[in-house]
Parts: C-alpha cells; sequence; structure tokens
C-alpha cells in the first residue's frame, strides 16, 4: 500500500518523531474519521507498505529524519503567498524554500512536488499579488522541482466560518482564466510542469497538464516498476491513486483560515491535548471499545 502522511493534517510539521516511533514499532493505528470505533491497524513493513507520500508546509522536521524513513517517498511542499493573518503558524516561507532545496539536492528534484494553494483573491492578495508571488517561486525553486501544483480555494466548513477574516472575492471565470494564463506561461518560462488539483476546470489551453498530484506513473517511477494501483474513489474530481492516510481531521497546529480539515477549533485543541508520543493512534489511545482490523 502507499501511505499519505497526511492529507489530513500536517504530521511532518508536527508529530514526525511520533511517525518515526511508529516506523520503528513497526505498526501503526488509524481511526476511521466517519465511525470512530472502527480502527484501521496498519504493519509497517516491506511486505505491507510501498511507498510515502509525504505532503506538508514545513519539511523541515522530515529533513532532520530523512535517515530514519525506511521507504522510498515523495514530498509535496506547500508554499503559498500568504502571511500571518492567513496562515499565522506557518514558518516563514523564505527558510520552508532553503529547506526543499537541501531535501531536493538529497532525493532529487522529481520527488519533490510544490503547491501553491489554495488559491483565493481578496484587496489584499490581489491577481497582481498572486502572479508577482508565483513568479517569484518558480524562479526560486526551478533547480530544485519539476512540477508546481495549484488549485482554487472550495467553500468548505472552516472557510465560510472564516470568511471575514479571508475577505474573498468572488473567483469569477475571467479571474481564474486571467491568472492561470500567466501561470502557464510562467511555468513554461522556468521549465516547470504546472498542473490543478481536483479541479472541474480545463485550464490545458494554459498550458497545464491534466494529470493527478499522486498518479500510478509518479509511483510506478518512483519505485521502477510497471504495477497498477486503483484509484481514488472519495473525492470528487480527484483522479490520484488510492493511499492510506494515517492522519486525523482537527489535529493540525498551522490553524490557516482556508483549512478544510481544521473545523473545530476546540476539538484541535483537545485532539493535540491528547497526542501521546507513545501511542499507536495520533490522538488518543486505544480503549476496549474498539474494533480493529488489519488494513489490507
Amino acid at each position: 500500500m502507499i501511505l499519505s502522511v497526511s492529507e489530513r493534517c500536517d504530521i511532518v510539521a508536527f508529530y514526525m518523531d511520533w511517525f518515526c516511533d511508529r516506523l520503528k514499532a513497526g505498526y501503526i493505528d488509524v481511526r476511521n474519521p466517519f465511525y470512530p470505533k472502527q480502527v484501521s491497524g496498519i504493519i509497517l513493513d516491506k511486505d505491507h507498505i510501498e511507498a510515502i507520500v509525504f505532503c506538508t508546509k514545513n519539511p523541515e522536521p522530515l529533513y532532520k529524519r530523512m535517515n530514519d524513513i525506511p521507504y522510498p517517498y515523495i514530498l509535496h511542499v506547500t508554499i503559498t503567498p500568504y502571511l500571518k493573518d492567513i496562515e499565522p503558524y506557518v514558518p516563514e516561507k523564505r527558510k520552508t524554500i532553503e529547506i526543499v532545496k537541501k531535501i531536493s539536492q538529497i532525493i532529487g528534484k522529481d520527488r519533490v512536488i510544490i503547491r501553491y494553494d489554495p488559491i483565493f483573491i481578496s484587496q489584499k492578495y490581489n491577481i497582481e499579488y498572486h502572479k508577482k508571488m508565483f513568479e517569484r517561486l518558480c524562479n526560486e525553486l526551478s533547480d530544485y522541482t519539476n512540477r508546481i501544483i495549484i488549485s482554487f480555494i472550495d467553500l468548505k466548513r472552516n472557510t465560510l466560518k472564516n470568511r471575514k477574516i479571508l475577505n474573498m472575492e468572488a473567483l469569477t471565470k475571467e479571474k481564474i482564466e486571467e491568472l492561470a494564463s500567466f501561470m502557464g506561461k510562467t511555468a513554461k518560462k522556468y521549465h516547470l510542469m504546472i498542473s490543478t488539483c481536483a479541479e472541474n476546470i480545463d485550464l490545458e489551453k494554459f498550458g497545464f497538464e491534466k494529470i493527478p498530484c499522486t498518479s500510478e506513473k509518479n509511483i510506478q517511477n518512483l519505485l521502477h516498476n510497471q504495477k497498477k494501483y486503483k484509484p481514488n474513489k472519495t473525492r470528487e474530481n480527484c483522479n490520484c491513486i488510492d493511499m492510506v492516510d494515517i492522519g486525523c481531521y482537527n489535529i493540525c497546529h498551522h490553524f490557516c483560515r482556508y483549512c478544510y480539515a481544521n473545523y473545530d477549533e476546540s476539538q484541535v485543541l483537545k485532539n493535540i491535548n491528547q497526542h501521546d508520543p507513545t501511542s499507536s493512534l495520533l490522538t488518543g489511545c486505544l480503549t476496549p471499545e474498539d474494533i480493529i482490523k488489519e488494513k489490507v
């Protein structure tokens, strides 16, 4: 199986030591987010785990523990242009960029993917601002990655709750196409592939590739095989391969105002306080009522 670490929370940024301890222990448990008493037991050995896809806004903890990761992996790093009003606890972007460069020099730029998402427009973060920051990002990292993924903001629970902070303007077709046209030309200028993430809009005419964030080809290239992988069927407009996510919702410390995975700040604080570095679960511990089934 392919592990996702994680689309639900930033394990790399805040729980990397716990994850490395679970790798040493040889197993990890994951609660079903919709049926909490159901727990998936995941064996962490080379008979069960083929590769890992890391997703983070702060790759420094991974950089410090790279020698402790026994499986091939791909790294997605999200670098947005937003400041502390939108991303209050995300590290300074200059530092993140420098860490990305260091990791890329070790594992190769084909295994490092940059995410510029989600995109929203406001008076402060207007189209011209996005254009300037996107070109700056491409210029900085064109020698350290082959690919940038973008997405436009989804109006989910937390996003709507924070609409006054975000102060978003409508993302009209004209605005999307103006920005996409610039991004497509800029990516081409810096010899970067650009694609979208789970979008229902077609931007191929602006130079965007229509490929999944984590495709079958990505994993085949990583593992040097031609194995077929099942597609993900749980997310609309997503054509990524099926992965097993070991994260949980409402436990990320970044508190980004647009985040869909943190939608209850009181629950976030509770889950953070219940994190036990020795537990097989990311938050809390197993109970006698839990039903554990091995994930295969």
